[in-house]
């Protein structure tokens, strides 16, 4: 079977090398064998363009799935370009910077992506997000709010796992490889896509609560009335991730039912106060923050495969 040219040169394969091939439903995949898949490397030339950001760029490049990442400069790199870079490297799972100078930095992505679990990984969101949810709803019957003021912290954990998950799913993409080790066709990695995003987005809404609980002077009597019903949310969350991780349609329902259940309840909050004179606009802020956030995970099911009758 002929080849195209092209991408033998591409993948540096000679006559006689190993190649895998893959057959789906309706397709045969082949890819590069393994031990001779090219490594995906990238120079950037410092500085930079005006217009262009070291950040964003370092950021692009562990997205679209560069193992080596060199920047290159012809003169020194200054301190505070370079510790911008180091910053950018904590935020991106699995990169390390390997060898500097003051003119070269390379790094590298050091995990093989075969070890990775896109399940885990939206797991992993959903919990460290769900951990700050508890602290949130907490802070509204605590007296001592101070541990609000660290969530901002440990939602960059969330965002770490959730540029890993993207990293991950781009990959899989074009490596049918992964797509097989995963057990995932391409509706699902996108799938996947959006949940990650419903659940970064969720992080980011629940440190925006967090910040507006902390400065609120709302009655410890009408925060006291959303934290009865917000404080039972997690088991809701969980069946969301559940249902979508198995998946499972039924346990889905499931779970739209109980969230359906929540949002009724922290409707009816609006209908306690005798005039809409008597309602602090603080309380009616939270209780919209909170659906919100709710709506997050609540969405995830969507995306869960409806049964049809055959």
């Amino acid at each position: 079977m002929s080849l195209p040219k092209e991408w033998v040169d591409a993948n540096n394969l000679i006559k006689g090398a190993q190649v895998e091939l893959e057959t789906g439903q309706n397709t045969i995949s082949i890819s590069p064998n393994k031990e001779t898949r090219p490594t995906k490397e990238l120079t950037i030339s410092y500085p930079l363009p005006k217009e262009e950001n070291i950040v964003a760029d370092l950021t692009g490049a562990y997205l679209l799935g560069y193992d080596v990442i060199e920047i290159n400069s012809k003169s020194i790199i200054p301190g505070e370009d370079r510790e911008e870079i180091r910053n950018s490297m904590r935020r991106l799972v699995g990169m390390e910077i390997i060898e500097e100078d003051a003119s070269h930095i390379n790094m590298q992505f050091l995990l093989d992506a075969t070890t990775l679990n896109p399940e885990k990984i939206l797991k992993r969101m959903s919990s460290i997000a769900l951990g700050m949810y508890n602290d949130v709803s907490n802070g509204l019957i605590l007296d001592d709010k101070s541990n609000l003021q660290t969530l901002s912290k440990r939602d960059v954990e969330v965002n770490r796992q959730y540029f890993l998950l993207v990293r991950l799913i781009r990959s899989t993409l074009v490596d049918k490889r992964l797509a097989s080790i995963f057990n995932l066709e391409n509706i699902d990695v996108l799938d996947y896509r959006v949940a990650a995003n419903l659940l970064e987005n969720a992080g980011d809404s629940i440190v925006e609560v967090s910040n507006f609980i902390y400065n609120s002077s709302l009655s410890k009597e009408h925060s006291k009335k959303i934290f009865d019903i917000v404080q039972n949310f997690n088991k809701i969350a969980e069946k969301f991730i559940d249902a979508f991780t198995k998946p499972d349609r039924l346990l889905a329902i499931e779970a739209i039912s109980m969230h359906k259940n929540y949002e009724e309840q922290l409707s009816l909050l609006r209908t306690t106060f005798s005039t809409k004179k008597q309602i602090p606009i603080d309380f009616l802020d939270l209780v919209y923050m909170f659906e919100r956030i709710a709506q997050s995970w609540a969405d995830i099911a969507d995306l869960v495969k409806p049964i049809y009758n055959e």
